[in-house]
């Protein structure tokens, strides 16, 4: 009867000990996801701007060209929204009708980046911020868009010097995030769900750009 009893005893002791401890954790727990939330947050209160430096690019050697403020939303990837893909456009057309286009309040829609023939690479909207590329609201919070010149049923149009740009872009953000690089994570606009779209198009050589992505991505930076 003693030793039942003691061992009862401790029982409850070693569970009030438990509970203590754990809840201590929790406690402590809560209050790191507490501090990183404000931490994440604070510049969403109102008056408070967080802190950006006009005309910076995330990809060396873009030349910044400011899209529309209508045509994006500001947000603070990746903090807010994961960033796990990246999305390949064709602009249908000239590289200065899509900066004009994304320039374009009207427009309600542009990529980060726009590629152009020869190989120059223009940033529009900042990596962090969500780009209404995609016509896929968590699609677009959740990848990169880059526009390429041209047009789909032009094999012509899609350079060399094109290919070789955009695959350096595309491996520096998928380095940037962490990103696979594989065709799960890089993605033509037609493959976003719901979309009415055909870019990039049956003549972009999907084989060949993934090859010189990974190259890309294990060359020194």
């Amino acid at each position: 009867m003693g030793e039942r009893k003691a061992s009862k005893d401790g029982d409850r002791k070693v569970g009030r000990r438990a509970l203590l401890i754990g809840g201590t954790v929790a406690a402590a727990g809560s209050a790191v996801l507490a501090r990183d939330e404000l931490a994440r947050l604070w510049w969403r209160t109102p008056g408070v701007e967080k802190p950006r430096k006009e005309g910076e690019v995330d990809h060396a050697g873009a030349r910044w060209v400011a899209a529309s403020e209508a045509n994006w939303r500001r947000a603070d990837r990746p903090d807010d929204y994961g960033i796990d893909m990246v999305i390949v456009h064709v602009t249908q057309g000239s590289f200065d009708s899509a900066v004009k286009a994304f320039q374009d309040p009207g427009h309600k829609a542009a990529t980060h980046y726009i590629v152009r023939q020869d190989g120059h690479v223009a940033q529009m909207i900042r990596e962090l911020d969500v780009a209404y590329h995609a016509g896929n609201r968590s699609y677009n919070e959740r990848s990169v868009g880059i526009e390429h010149e041209g047009f789909v049923d032009r094999p012509q149009d899609l350079t060399d010097e094109m290919y070789e740009a955009s695959a350096r872009l595309t491996a520096r953000i998928c380095a940037r995030y962490d990103i696979p690089v594989d065709r799960e994570h890089i993605i033509g606009h037609v493959e976003v769900p719901g979309t009415d779209h055909t870019d990039p198009g049956p003549h972009w050589d999907w084989d060949r750009y993934m090859r010189l992505v990974r190259r890309a991505r294990t060359a020194p930076a």
